[in-house]
């Protein structure tokens, strides 16, 4: 039995050893949940609805566990931990309202009565990454229940503990054994078979462009539906109208949360040419005044990198030449400690520019005007997130709409609401999670016309 060892990222102690699943014991959990959701879609919308209520509940009732859980296996800080564990609660009080809102239409036509029906696709295989485990694994797993389908969830192999606690939460609460399922293992032999198993309906993965261009193309076989989440280089751009000490104050936290392993994370500032110098006098303090330190203290910011490995990637885009600008702080000794570091790249073509680091690191670049700004922000492969810091209303919807980018806030650094869709531009990914339609998202349209003619 192949097993991953798992590694506490703020101290490098050993937390535990995960046994990795089977390809056969992926086979025969599919098996289950195909038996499972036949019984779940059947059930009146109301009974549905409760049960996700009742999942919800239990997952209120654990989230000192969960967040404990949290800190422990990927290094967050034990108050965004326990936001995360929050908002698991949240988005499925969300959708435990869609069961009784999934709408067909009625379609006027001749001879007869024309009706839709949303049908469930079955089994949903989620994949889901090692940055935000819970939360992520939510935005797939809600809906997906909520229209009448079961889910196989595959944790990533560096953070699966959250999952496979909502897992036993699942249970706990009542769901029907089966329904809801959680699959350790590796991504070639677990996710592979999500994605070629003719019993999964849908598949829904979070991770890397790379990784997904090999999902989409697998899933392409079965000719099978795919959500794709994947990278992000996202723009902050600050015009010289904007409220400066409030881009600057926050800016740090549009990239350095979570130690910037996120995908929305504005890892590139652009600032007007004009206000270039004192958008830097005023960041400084700010990325300096970051409170990096071990997860578990209530006041940390931010914590440290999720492995050895993901820390060596991230320092090979700093090396001893870099043009660093300024630096913050972190803790010495045991653990995968990344300052957070602003660099002033020497070209629009500088790997920092382009690539997604996934740590906290971020460039800073100057425009000229709006025009340039919307070119240079534009300029990536991704299109995932962003923000537009202006007093200029007209400018702020010209430039917002001028961006390609899924998802953008005008003087503000938000990125996601369980109530609006998330969902990327470009090789930022296919398909929306979140907001009123993301259940649709997991059935089939079914029309039926009924012949009335005598």
């Amino acid at each position: 039995m192949t097993t991953t060892t798992l590694i506490n990222p703020a101290d490098e102690t050993v937390i535990g050893t995960i046994e990795h699943s089977t390809i056969e014991q992926v086979d025969e959990a599919i098996a289950r949940a195909t038996l499972a959701q036949l019984g779940w879609a059947a059930l009146a919308p109301a009974d549905r609805a409760g049960a996700l209520r009742r999942f919800a509940s239990a997952v209120d009732g654990a989230i000192d566990n969960l967040a404990a859980l949290e800190v422990t296996n990927s290094g967050h800080p034990i108050g965004q931990a326990r936001w995360e564990a929050g908002h698991v609660r949240d988005v499925l009080n969300y959708y435990a309202a869609a069961p009784e809102r999934m709408l067909g239409q009625q379609i006027p036509v001749a001879g007869g009565i024309n009706v839709t029906f949303l049908e469930p696709v079955g089994v949903v295989g989620i994949i889901v990454p090692w940055n935000f485990p819970m939360t992520i694994a939510s935005w797939g797993f809600a809906p997906a229940l909520a229209a009448g389908n079961a889910v196989v969830v595959k944790p990533a192999e560096w953070t699966p503990l959250t999952a496979i606690r909502l897992g036993e939460l699942a249970l706990e609460a009542g769901l029907p054994p089966g329904l809801f399922q959680v699959l350790p293992g590796k991504g070639s032999v677990v996710g592979e078979r999500f994605v070629t198993h003719p019993g999964v309906g849908k598949i829904v993965f979070t991770g890397s462009t790379e990784v997904g261009k090999r999902v989409m193309a697998g899933c392409s076989e079965q000719v099978k539906p795919v959500t794709l989440e994947l990278g992000g280089k996202s723009a902050n751009v600050v015009f010289a109208d904007a409220d400066l000490e409030k881009a600057a104050a926050t800016a740090p936290y549009s990239v350095f949360e979570n130690a910037g392993q996120d995908c929305c994370a504005r890892s590139r500032i652009l600032v007007q040419r004009s206000v270039f110098d004192r958008f830097l006098e005023l960041l400084e303090p700010a990325v300096k005044a970051v409170k990096v330190g071990q997860p578990g203290d209530a006041d940390t910011e931010m914590g440290p990198l999720v492995s050895r490995a993901h820390f060596d990637s991230v320092a090979a885009y700093v090396p001893d030449d870099a043009r660093v600008a300024f630096r913050g702080s972190a803790p010495d000794g045991p653990g995968f400690w990344f300052p957070p570091t602003v660099l002033l790249p020497a070209s629009d073509t500088d790997r920092t520019v382009s690539d997604e680091i996934f740590g906290p690191v971020v460039t800073v670049q100057a425009f000229d005007d709006e025009a340039d700004a919307i070119r240079m922000a534009n300029a990536s492969q991704y299109g995932l997130s962003g923000s537009v810091w202006t007093r200029d209303l007209g400018r702020a919807l010209r430039v917002s709409r001028g961006i390609a980018s899924g998802n953008l806030s005008v003087n503000s650094n938000s990125s996601v609401r369980y109530s609006t869709p998330f969902g990327g531009f470009k090789q930022s990914g296919l398909g929306r999670e979140l907001g009123p339609d993301a259940a649709e998202a997991f059935t089939e349209t079914k029309n039926v016309f009924i012949s009335t003619v005598d």
